[in-house]
């Protein structure tokens, strides 16, 4: 396998692509990547990738147009190698949220960005927790879609925590939090929940039995925090005993870490998926790592063998 797998990393989150090699056994791809004076991106891969089994590492976060850009030359650049076969591993794709005309004169840029991957080179995609999974079909190429579920159930399996309940801190999130609820073997909860704008929401009403009980809300990502911090206020009005949060992606934007370190919650669960540089860490957010689960989904792919049987 070391000699006809190549896994290489754009400025997203290089540690995560590191460790996704370490646990492969196998040397991070070389390449190079700089900006011309006029700030135009340059690629240039460093290594013979001719009819190899080649991957990307990049996620599309901040800054976002910059790392999808540089993604989307990479691919090119490998695509003109004679690469055999291009898998653009998407650990946070950003624009899953951009899947719906829901107003009108917009583009459903989700699938935009998946049309511009596959143009450029992606003859595969690995990507995990899509904010909307039929975002999935959005792609013209096969695309795999990974959980961080059993990452997330393992932590709180060890946290040994009692009477506790899963939450869905919507109704249209009560199917991934089901998926928790199960393999935890706890009951379920949700939180009548209308999003304002972009960065404010409305907490009404909590459907389930979370009085005196250990919470555990959980949701795709946390970008601005203000989600976060309605459903702690609404839980806390219906007497919870304590509050924990898991979640895929820490996006954490603008005041998210402060409001967090302000909020009645007694820790926040992301994993690595994006880069949490040392400004955003605090004791209150814990980080895991996805590093083996990717690994072991790249190993698949390369051999042929099934990627959803991971989760069985």
């Amino acid at each position: 396998m070391q000699d006809r797998i190549k896994v290489f990393t754009g400025s997203g989150n290089p540690a995560l692509s590191q460790a996704i090699c370490d646990y492969l056994g196998i040397p991070l791809g070389r390449s190079r990547i700089s900006r011309f004076s006029n700030e135009n991106i340059f690629v240039q891969i460093l290594e013979n990738v001719r009819e190899r089994d080649v991957f990307v590492v990049q996620p599309l976060s901040i800054p976002v147009s910059e790392n999808l850009l540089e993604l989307l030359i990479m691919l090119d650049a490998l695509r003109s190698a004679s690469a055999r076969r291009i898998t653009a591993v998407i650990p946070y794709y950003s624009y899953a949220r951009s899947d719906k005309k829901d107003m009108p004169r917009i583009s459903i840029a989700g699938r935009l960005i998946a049309d511009l991957l596959v143009t450029a080179g992606a003859s595969r995609i690995l990507t995990m927790t899509l904010h909307s999974e039929q975002v999935q079909g959005f792609f013209g190429c096969q695309a795999d879609h990974l959980s961080a579920t059993p990452i997330l159930c393992d932590y709180f399996s060890k946290l040994g925590l009692q009477d506790c309940v899963a939450l869905a801190p919507d109704a249209g999130s009560a199917r991934r939090a089901g998926a928790y609820a199960t393999r935890l073997n706890i009951p379920l909860a949700f939180i009548d929940k209308r999003r304002v704008s972009d960065t404010e929401v409305e907490a009404r009403a909590v459907v389930g039995d979370v009085a005196d009980k250990v919470v555990v809300c959980f949701d795709d990502e946390i970008a601005t925090g203000s989600s976060l911090i309605e459903t702690v206020k609404a839980l806390r009005s219906f007497g919870v005993r304590d509050i924990y949060v898991g979640a895929t992606h820490g996006v954490f934007t603008g005041e998210a870490v402060q409001r967090i370190k302000d909020a009645a919650v007694h820790q926040v669960v992301v994993t690595d998926t994006v880069p949490l540089p040392s400004e955003k860490r605090c004791d209150k957010i814990v980080q895991l790592s996805v590093a083996p689960l990717f690994a072991e989904a790249i190993r698949r792919i390369h051999t042929g063998e099934s990627v959803s049987e991971i989760f069985e």
